[in-house]
């Protein structure tokens, strides 16, 4: 059974150094072991996702272009994560305020480099969903 990712829940990407944490912004009401459920909504880079530290993506243009710049030498540049559509929940999820919460076992795929990025911890368990 997974649980419900709140704020503060811990981040990877596939294509990113180093992983970084959840902002739950898209509502504030619901909470979970004292802290506010994250809703599939929250997805916005900057916003809601800070950065993976750099990005090894060749389908990312700036990768792309440093790493032909370097011949060939891959070349890691700033992560700047662009989600291509809300998270996607494996399995039916509580509403939060008419939206899915967010469950520990969802992806969301990033548009810049094509990286699938997971929740490695929800930031709680207490809440089953």
């Amino acid at each position: 059974m997974a649980q419900a990712a709140v704020d503060g829940a811990v981040l990877t990407c596939s294509f990113g150094t180093a992983p970084c944490t959840l902002r739950a912004t898209s509502q504030q009401m619901c909470q979970a072991d004292g802290k506010p459920m994250a809703t599939i909504q929250d997805m916005a880079g900057k916003t809601n996702i800070s950065g993976f530290a750099m990005c090894t993506s060749l389908a990312n243009p700036q990768v792309a272009s440093a790493t032909a710049a370097a011949l060939g030498v891959l070349t890691p540049q700033p992560c700047n994560c662009m989600a291509a559509a809300p998270w996607l929940n494996p399995g039916k999820a509580p509403l939060v305020k008419k939206v899915p919460c967010l469950r520990s076992d969802a992806k969301l795929m990033c548009m810049n480099g094509m990286g699938v990025i997971t929740i490695t911890a929800p930031g709680q368990f207490k809440v089953n969903v």
